[in-house]
C-alpha cells in the first residue's frame, strides 16, 4: 500500500488464525491503520492477496468512531454482556443516553464495548485504550484474554502489548518484520536486527573506502582492472545506507534542555481551590497544591473526575470556582491538551514550527528530528501527515515554545511507541516542572514520582509514584504502607521544612529524588568503567607503562565509586525520612 507522496509498506505476509494475538507496531505514518483496514476488508491492497475463511466474521474498532444516532444500550446490544461491558468502561450511568449527546471519548468507549461483545471470529482494535482509565484498561486486558478468536491490535500501551499479544508485526520504512513474543521480545529482536544492520553498513563503508583509494591511484592502475571492478567500485561509493530514522544517540538532549528558561522556587500554588463548571456540582473541592520546580507529578482518576479541568486551572485557561491560584514570576506554562492546537493544512512542518514568516532555527530542527520528523517530512505539507503524525507535531510545537512548566493531558493518545520512548527520554533530565495526566502505566512509571489521585471530589497526593498508588489500592483497607497525604502539607514541608524539627531541610523531595537518580547513573557509569579498566589491565600484562596508567585509573575509579555510593546512601536515607 502507498500514500500519494510515498509508499507505506510492501510484501507483507502474515497469517492470523483462531487464538492468535497479533500486535502491530510502527512509527506514525508507517501504515498501521491502513494495514488494519486491509485485513478487515475495507480496503483492497494495491498488490498481493488477502485470503479469508469462508463466512468469517470480523468486528472492528476504528480510531474515529461512527455510531448511529440511537441510545447507548441499542448501539452496543449484546444483552447483559453489553450492559456489563458498558459498566466496566465507565458508561453505566449513560446507558440510556442518545449517542449524539456523548463526547468523542465516550463514543469511543461505546464503540469498544460494541466490538468486544460482538460474536466475531476476529477482533481488530485500533488504539482501544485511548480514553480509558486504569480500571477499564485492566478489564479490557481480561476480556481480550478470555476471547478465543483471533486478535489484531494497534496500541501504544506497552503493558497491554505485553499482556495480550503473542506476536508483533513491525512496520518500518516500508518493510515488515514479524517477531514472536510480546513487547519485550519485539524490542530484543529489533535491537539485534539494527545491530546486524550497523555491522553490515560498517563493512560496506570499509569496502567503499578501499575501492575509492584504488580509483584514485589513476588511470594507469585502472587499465589493469576489469570493467566489472570499476562498476563495483562506483556502486559501492554511490550506494548509501538504507534510509532510517534519526538515532537517539545522534542528538544531544543537553543542548535541547539548555533552551529551557530557569525556574524560580515559586512555581504554581493552588490554595483551597474548587474546580468545576458554573451551575453544576463541583468536580474537585478544597484542593491545596504547591508545585516544586523539580515537580514530577501524575494525575489519575476516573473519566469525568475533573483531571483535564484541573489542568486548565493550573495553566490559567480556566478560573477556579473558588480559592486562589498563584503563579511564580518565572513560570512559563506549556499545555498539550487532548484536542491539540489547530494545524494549518497547507503549511509545511518546518513553516508551522517556525511561525508565520520565520525560518526554523537549529533548535527547532533538532527537536523535530528528535521526534522522528526527518528532512523529507519536515518539507511535507501538514495535509499529507497521518493522524498520529499530526498529534506528534502538536506535541513538538508545545515543546518548541520552551516552557519550564509542562502540562501533558493524555500525551500518549495516537502516538507510536518510538515517539513515546523519545518523549520519556526527553523528560528524564528535563530541568522544568512536569504534570502528566495519563493512563499509560509505562509512561507514568518512568516520568513521575508522585500521583495526585482524584476520587469523589477530593484530590489526594500519593508518594511513591503510580506503582506505589496501585499497590496501595490493591491492599485491604487499613493495610496501606504509603497512604495519601495532604497536597499542601506535603509541599509545605518540602519547601519550608517540618515544624519543630531542628534538622529539617529546605530541600524538596523532588530535588532529592532528582539527585538520587543522578547518583544511580553515576554508579552505573563508574561500574561500567571499572569493568573496562579491569579488562585493559588483564590484556596489558607485558606493557609496564600501560599497567601503571591503567592501575592508577582503576584506583581513581574505585575512589569515585565509593564517593558516589556514599552520596547515594545519604540521599536514600534523606528521602526515606521524609
Amino acid at each position: 500500500m502507498s500514500r500519494p507522496d510515498r509508499p507505506l509498506f510492501s510484501d507483507v505476509s502474515v497469517t492470523v488464525a483462531k487464538g492468535d494475538r497479533l500486535g502491530v507496531v510502527g512509527i506514525n505514518g508507517a501504515g498501521k491503520t491502513t494495514l488494519l483496514s486491509v485485513i478487515a476488508g475495507r480496503q483492497m491492497p494495491e498488490s498481493g492477496e488477502v485470503r479469508r475463511k469462508k463466512g468469517v466474521s470480523v468486528a472492528t474498532l476504528d480510531q474515529i468512531t461512527e455510531l448511529q444516532a440511537r441510545s447507548v444500550r441499542e448501539a452496543v446490544g449484546g444483552g447483559w454482556q453489553g450492559e456489563a461491558a458498558l459498566q466496566r468502561l465507565g458508561m453505566g450511568k449513560k446507558i440510556d443516553h442518545p449517542i449524539e449527546t456523548l463526547s468523542g471519548g465516550e463514543q469511543k468507549r461505546v464503540a469498544l464495548a460494541q466490538t468486544v461483545v460482538a460474536e466475531a471470529d476476529l477482533l481488530i482494535l485500533d488504539e482501544p485504550t485511548n480514553h480509558l482509565d486504569v480500571d477499564a484498561i485492566e478489564w479490557l486486558e481480561s476480556a481480550l484474554g478470555a476471547f478465543t478468536g483471533g486478535l489484531v491490535i494497534v496500541t501504544h500501551d506497552r503493558k497491554v502489548l505485553d499482556a495480550v499479544t503473542t506476536r508483533i508485526l513491525e512496520l518500518e520504512r516500508g518493510s515488515a518484520y514479524l517477531h514472536d513474543g510480546g513487547y519485550a521480545g519485539y524490542l530484543e529482536r529489533k535491537a539485534d536486527r539494527e545491530q546486524r544492520a550497523a555491522a553490515h553498513e560498517s563493512t560496506r563503508r570499509n569496502l567503499a573506502r578501499r575501492e575509492l583509494a584504488w580509483l584514485r591511484r589513476g588511470a594507469k592502475a585502472r587499465t589493469r582492472k576489469s570493467k566489472a571492478r570499476i562498476t563495483k567500485a562506483n556502486e559501492l561509493i554511490d550506494r548509501g545506507p538504507a534510509p532510517k530514522g534519526v538515532r537517539e544517540e545522534d542528538l544531544n538532549l543537553a543542548s535541547l534542555h539548555d533552551g529551557t528558561p530557569r525556574l524560580g522556587d515559586q512555581v504554581v500554588e493552588l490554595h483551597d481551590v474548587t474546580v468545576g463548571f458554573d451551575g453544576e456540582p463541583p468536580l474537585i473541592t478544597g484542593l491545596d497544591l504547591l508545585l516544586d520546580r523539580r515537580e514530577r507529578l501524575g494525575i489519575v482518576g476516573a473519566n469525568g473526575s475533573g483531571k483535564s479541568t484541573l489542568l486548565d486551572v493550573i495553566a490559567g485557561r480556566r478560573e477556579p470556582l473558588a480559592g486562589r491560584v498563584v503563579r511564580g514570576p518565572t513560570a512559563v506554562v506549556g499545555l498539550h491538551d487532548q484536542q491539540g492546537r489547530s494545524l494549518a493544512p497547507n503549511a509545511t512542518v518546518r513553516q508551522f514550527i517556525a511561525g508565520e514568516g520565520a525560518q526554523p532555527d537549529w533548535w527547532d530542527l533538532a527537536l523535530l528530528e528528535r521526534f522522528w520528523f526527518d528532512r523529507d517530512t519536515q518539507r511535507s505539507p501538514i495535509s499529507m501527515l497521518s493522524g498520529g503524525e499530526r498529534r506528534r507535531l502538536q506535541l513538538v510545537v508545545t515543546l518548541a515554545e520552551k516552557p519550564n512548566v509542562l502540562l501533558l493531558d493524555e500525551p500518549t493518545n495516537d502516538l507510536d511507541l518510538d515517539t513515546l520512548r523519545a518523549l520519556e527520554d526527553f523528560l528524564e533530565h528535563w530541568p522544568g516542572a512536569l504534570i502528566v495526566i495519563s493512563h499509560d502505566r509505562a509512561l507514568l512509571n518512568r516520568t513521575v514520582d508522585d500521583v495526585l489521585v482524584i476520587d469523589d471530589c477530593r484530590a489526594r497526593r500519593w508518594p511513591g509514584g503510580y506503582e506505589g498508588w496501585l499497590a496501595d489500592r490493591r491492599r485491604p483497607a487499613g493495610s496501606a504502607t504509603h497512604g495519601a497525604r495532604s497536597s499542601l502539607g506535603s509541599s509545605q514541608s518540602q519547601r519550608r521544612g517540618t515544624a519543630g524539627d531542628p534538622k529539617a531541610t529546605t530541600r524538596s523531595s523532588a530535588t532529592i529524588r532528582h539527585e538520587l537518580k543522578q547518583a544511580e547513573k553515576d554508579l552505573e557509569r563508574l561500574e561500567a568503567l571499572r569493568i573496562r579498566l579491569e579488562t585493559v589491565l588483564a590484556e596489558s600484562s607485558t606493557d609496564h607503562n600501560q599497567l601503571a596508567e591503567t592501575g592508577a585509573a582503576l584506583a581513581e575509579c574505585a575512589h569515585d565509586h565509593a564517593v558516589a555510593e556514599d552520596l547515594w546512601l545519604r540521599l536514600s536515607t534523606e528521602l526515606e525520612q521524609r
